[in-house]
C-alpha cells in the first residue's frame, strides 16, 4: 500500500461561516465509509492564521502573515490515506465532500 495526501480546498467565505461547527454530516459519512484507508486528517484554521516562511537568499528568512498565495480558495484540511495505487487514491479523493476540490499527492517515503 502507498500513502497519499489529499489536500482539501474550500471557499474561504464559506469556511468562515462554518467555523466552530462540528464535523458536517457529509464528512462524517465519508469518514465512516472510508475509515479503513484513513491514516489521519484534520481541518485547518482560516488562512488568516497561517504564517509563511521563505528563505531570503542571504542566509536568513522572511516571515510574513498569511499563506503563500492569496485566493478565494484556501487549503482547509487534509487526509492522509493508504491506497493500492494512484487510481484507488483518486477514487477515494472523489468521495471527499469538498466545496471547491481536492489535490492528491503521493507521499515520498525516505529510506
Amino acid at each position: 500500500m502507498s500513502k497519499y495526501l489529499i489536500l482539501i480546498y474550500q471557499d474561504e467565505a464559506v469556511a468562515r461561516q462554518a467555523e466552530g461547527e462540528s464535523v458536517s454530516a457529509s464528512y462524517q459519512e465519508f469518514q465512516r465509509r472510508r475509515g479503513s484507508c484513513l491514516i489521519g486528517g484534520a481541518a485547518l484554521h482560516p488562512s488568516s492564521t497561517a504564517t509563511s516562511i521563505r528563505r531570503d537568499g542571504s542566509g536568513g528568512f522572511a516571515v510574513t502573515d498569511g499563506p503563500f498565495a492569496e485566493s478565494k480558495e484556501t487549503l482547509g484540511g487534509y487526509y492522509l490515506i493508504e491506497a493500492a495505487d494512484l487510481d484507488e487514491a483518486l477514487e477515494i479523493a472523489k468521495e471527499v465532500p469538498a466545496g471547491v476540490g481536492v489535490e492528491v499527492w503521493p507521499v515520498r517515503v525516505a529510506s
